[in-house]
């Protein structure tokens, strides 16, 4: 069956980063372009389409109970899994719905194959694949934000992670495809892109001529003109420090957010080596403040894992020590948890109580730091784009240059606009203000 009227329905649920989602959007816009209908209730769909993510144990455990139900509330469904969870555990996701057509995240472009698999009465298991980044589907307006993945996979061979077994072959998607989304996105009214990926700081490094992340962003600044800014996602420290020169030139461009996510992942020379993260405490240091004397406000945003195998009492101490020198204005802090297939499972683990006393100590550490900066900015004036709804429903948040965000109340015909915010109240998670007057 080729698709077409009569195609049938689908409901779509996504776990995970901003990968898994633009892999579900991959997903969604082949179905759709097969005359496929898109419901918003499981019960209402002929076909239920999971994306799954691997990352951590807690997410692996909620999906594993989220598919259990939906095969006891909707016995018969149909159903295909996909994502990082099929490829980096084939076996626990078979058990789990030994019916259904599985897909790696390489493998999302033959989710029409999938479904009509099932259709036939038999399913589609692809575990392989390579991604297609010939095309690329255009990402929907979140407000006046959108998503664009630009590469996946990494070169690091990090003890803890496990996404390298479902994500490790660095696949970029080409300038040219990325420049022509950016111009689309921006004409239909997006004003915040986020470049996303598994490593940015990797992109171009299977491409002809080998173009960088800076390249890149010179390219879509050139190319695409309009009132804008552009987020970049994550860049392991190794990796950004070999052309952290180039991108801060790029970064003058005001449309370019002064936002940095560089994961340190701990304060210890020793805790490194055993992760394998390829740079010292000393090098991240440096990046940092390479970074700081061309932006002096650049946001910089970090990932702590705490309790990763060979975290002793002191390698946490020079955690903490760390966070109280840099004073990150962002921290996202983990409880290291074991993940299959991967180096750190097989070493002696820090018990559990442990983890959760060195978490709660430095989590109070990190509010401390985040709110001690953010009240710096309360009695300013600070321009900042209206890009999303809050998280919380109640107000609009607007970003300002360096993506620190400000909710503000929610008045529809700001969303889209820059507009000069007076601070009011702040948190160590975000600020609160009131917009004076709409600058753009």
């Amino acid at each position: 069956m080729s698709g077409g009227r009569g195609a049938g329905s689908f409901y779509l649920e996504v776990y995970g980063c901003a990968l898994s989602e633009f892999d579900a959007l991959y997903m969604a816009s082949i179905l759709e372009s097969k005359g496929m209908r898109r419901v918003e209730r499981p019960e209402e769909a002929d076909y239920i389409v999971i994306n799954t993510c691997a990352v951590r144990l807690d997410t692996e455990q909620r999906i594993a109970e989220r598919i259990t139900e939906l095969r006891r509330k909707l016995p018969g469904k149909k159903m295909v899994i996909a994502g990082c969870l099929v490829k980096a555990r084939p076996g626990l996701v078979a058990r789990l719905a030994p019916d259904a057509s599985l897909l790696s995240p390489q493998a999302v472009d033959r989710v029409w194959d999938a479904v009509e698999a099932l259709r036939s009465g038999g399913r589609l298991v692809e575990l392989g694949g390579v991604r297609d980044t010939s095309w690329m589907p255009t990402p929907p307006l979140v407000d006046a934000t959108a998503t664009l993945m630009v590469q996946e996979g990494c070169l690091g061979d990090c003890s803890f992670c496990i996404t390298k077994v479902a994500r490790r072959q660095v696949k970029s998607y080409p300038p040219r495809l990325i420049v022509e989304k950016v111009r689309e996105l921006v004409e239909r009214g997006a004003r915040e892109i986020r470049l996303t990926g598994t490593d940015v700081a990797v992109y171009g490094v299977d491409l002809p001529g080998k173009p960088t992340l800076a390249d890149l962003l010179s390219m879509i600044l050139e190319k695409v003109p309009g009132e804008y800014r552009i987020r970049v996602g994550m860049m392991t420290p190794d990796q950004a420090m070999r052309f952290i020169d180039d991108l801060l030139d790029v970064y003058r461009d005001e449309r370019v957010y002064k936002y940095f996510h560089l994961p340190v992942q701990s304060g210890d020379d020793e805790v490194l080596k055993i992760m394998k993260r390829n740079y010292t405490v000393e090098e991240f240091k440096w990046l940092h403040r390479k970074i700081k004397s061309r932006f002096p406000e650049a946001m910089i945003a970090t990932d702590i894992i705490v309790g990763h195998p060979g975290e002793t009492e002191e390698a946490f101490m020079n955690t903490v020590r760390l966070v109280e020198e840099l004073k990150f204005e962002k921290v996202h802090l983990a409880q290291y948890s074991i993940r299959p297939h991967t180096e750190a499972a097989a070493m002696p683990q820090v018990p559990d109580p442990v983890k959760k006393r060195r978490s709660s100590m430095l989590m109070k550490i990190i509010e401390r730091i985040g709110l001690e900066i953010n009240k710096r900015y309360v009695g300013r004036r600070v321009r900042a784009l209206v890009a999303e709804r809050s998280w919380r429903g109640n107000g609009f948040t607007a970003r300002m240059d360096n993506y620190t965000p400000v909710v503000i109340p929610l008045r529809e015909e700001l969303l889209g606009r820059f507009v000069e915010v007076e601070v009011r109240d702040a948190s160590f998670f975000d600020l609160r203000g009131e917009p004076v007057r709409v600058l753009g």
